[in-house]
């Protein structure tokens, strides 16, 4: 991990001396032979040689490449370290931030029945069967990642099509974007839904011809299984954690923002934290209201474990996703006559729920993707900022589809844009097919965002999509996908330039977690979160950036991951 300083090292300890000019007296470290490059928050790229670390794992200085070693003589012979670690000139990034992920449902897909890499219909099913015939003793078949979207299917998958599969035993899948799940009879059996079972609030339950249920349940209708589902156990949350952190280290993901974190999620971390095993830093939001009080009580956590855990505030959701219909709009989809999405709350529940929240200071994000879900969020805002003075960066999370005229608004009372690139180059065909053109002008519009004085943060929502960023990076200055399609972007009008998405997935997704003064930026004072990868992100061609490897993780000065 590193070199121990010790008595015959002290020789060679001089000559790496002479790379820093007047460092403060006995710093603990030194990163040296770097091709360091990082960013600043005016997009000004900054690079270094070597790196200063001191005893808590925060950046001292950045020692520039140009910078002329001072003379030494017996009186000042220079800096003493505890210990140097030589990168032989490999490039040194500042560890990267998905300002929006889920981290125990990416470990859960992982250990799981994943339908992610399914194209169609008969793949899935066929990867099923083989799931369940090779887990005979799985008293239900959970999984995630279906997308009929991708499948080409032209419609929601059935009960039907999975009781050809297995009618044994309950199965339950979420879909990709967890905004609806696919059951068979003997699930909907257990649950005791019925023909003659109303669907929450904020919910659908697609039915068949004869009004029974056809096997996909929307948003808040996926409650109706709560009950009959067996919990995942604390064994198994903590597997999940501890994949998910891996998956994350192995992607230069050094801190995340949790979605929607529950009480189990919660203590899942804290007993990753009291055994040491905690690595990735994690910005948390409760799961509501009633999640988040049950955590912080009279308000945000203090940072614990170095740092690496704080609840923030509270995650809420205003409507669905677009891919299954849920998102809220303020005319008809182009593909569903009269249906216009769901809209979870009330202006008076939402308002309420959020005042609830601001009162004990809890930070409050909002997921809101359709434009009638923006706008109500927004509306809420602009009512609640006159009562809730001071810093307080309500955030938005996707804020996908909002309506042109709208847009100006993000730029009031301190609001964040939390976006996430991949899902506009992913989403490209389905979301011109939900919205038709007139309607796009608003969607993902990230550039937009910028010029009207909203904060950028930029994540995945993984599992929804991989928690790559790197493809993140690219498709946002680029608004092509991993095949360069469409050629020239697709609406190229909202890419961002190469440095402000880096921004976005580094200082700017701290800054929307209230972190910027503890990481997100290889700057003095700030945790020494760095990456060691294959290439220099910041002149790499978008293809060969989407390329990029990581080949070391750091945290806080200490090697967390490596590629092996």
């Amino acid at each position: 991990m590193y070199t121990r300083c010790h008595a015959r090292h002290l020789s060679f300890l001089a000559s790496v001396a002479a790379l820093v000019a007047a460092p403060p007296a006995l710093a603990d470290a030194l990163i040296d032979n770097v091709a360091g490059v990082t960013i600043d928050q005016s997009g000004r790229i900054i690079r270094f040689k070597a790196m200063v670390i001191d005893k808590a794992g925060r950046v001292v200085r950045l020692v520039a490449p140009d910078e002329q070693p001072p003379k030494r003589t017996k009186k000042n012979p220079g800096p003493v370290y505890d210990w140097r670690a030589d990168m032989k000139g490999r490039v040194l990034v500042p560890g990267m931030i998905d300002a929006h992920g889920h981290v125990i449902e990416l470990g859960l897909q992982a250990l799981t029945l994943d339908l992610s890499d399914t194209t169609s219909l008969e793949m899935a099913k066929a990867k099923i069967a083989a799931y369940a015939k090779g887990n005979p003793e799985r008293k239900w078949i959970i999984g995630t990642g279906w997308n009929q979207e991708k499948w080409g299917l032209g419609r929601f998958p059935t009960a039907a099509d999975l009781d050809v599969v297995v009618a044994d035993r309950p199965v339950y899948l979420s879909r990709a974007d967890g905004h609806a799940a696919w059951a068979n009879s003997a699930a909907i059996r257990a649950a005791k839904i019925t023909a003659a079972t109303a669907a929450p609030t904020g919910g659908r339950i697609e039915k068949g011809a004869n009004g029974a249920p056809a096997g996909v349940f929307v948003d808040a209708a996926t409650q109706l299984f709560d009950r009959a589902i067996p919990p995942v156990s604390p064994k198994d949350r903590t597997a999940a954690f501890l994949k998910a952190q891996q998956i994350l280290l192995g992607y230069g993901v050094t801190a995340v923002a949790d979605m929607g974190s529950t009480i189990d999620d919660w203590m899942t971390y804290r007993r990753m934290g009291d055994i040491g095993a905690l690595r990735v830093r994690i910005m948390s939001y409760g799961h509501g209201i009633d999640t988040t009080v049950m955590i912080g009580g009279t308000g945000p956590t203090p940072w614990l474990y170095d740092d690496r855990l704080r609840l923030n505030g509270v995650k809420i959701y205003a409507d669905g996703a677009l891919g299954s219909r849920g998102a809220w709009l303020k005319a008809p989809y182009a593909d569903a006559a009269g249906n216009r999405g769901l809209g979870f709350l009330t202006d008076d529940q939402l308002q309420n729920t959020m005042s609830r929240a601001a009162m004990d200071n809890y930070q409050v994000a909002v997921h809101a993707i359709g434009d009638r879900a923006n706008q109500q969020v927004l509306d809420a805002i602009g009512e609640l900022s006159q009562t809730y003075k001071g810093d307080r960066r309500w955030r938005i999370e996707h804020a996908q589809v909002v309506d042109p005229a709208d847009l100006p608004r993000f730029g009031k009372n301190g609001i964040i844009a939390s976006m996430q690139p991949t899902h506009a180059t992913g989403d490209r065909v389905m979301a011109q097919a939900r919205l038709g053109e007139a309607r796009l002008a608003g969607a993902y519009a990230w550039r937009s965002m910028l010029a009207n004085g909203a904060r950028l943060a930029f994540g995945s929502d993984f599992p929804v999509e991989r928690p790559d960023p790197w493809a993140g990076w690219a498709a946002a200055f680029t608004r092509t996908d991993a095949a360069g399609e469409p050629a020239g972007g697709w609406r190229p009008e909202e890419a961002v330039t190469r440095e402000q998405a880096w921004w976005a997935f580094t200082g700017g997704a701290a800054y929307a977690g209230f972190a910027e003064n503890k990481f997100g930026n290889l700057a003095p004072g700030q945790r020494a979160d760095f990456l060691i990868v294959d290439r220099d992100p910041a002149t790499a061609a978008p293809a060969d950036l989407r390329q990029t490897k990581v080949l070391e993780t750091w945290i806080g000065g200490e090697k967390a991951w490596e590629r092996k």
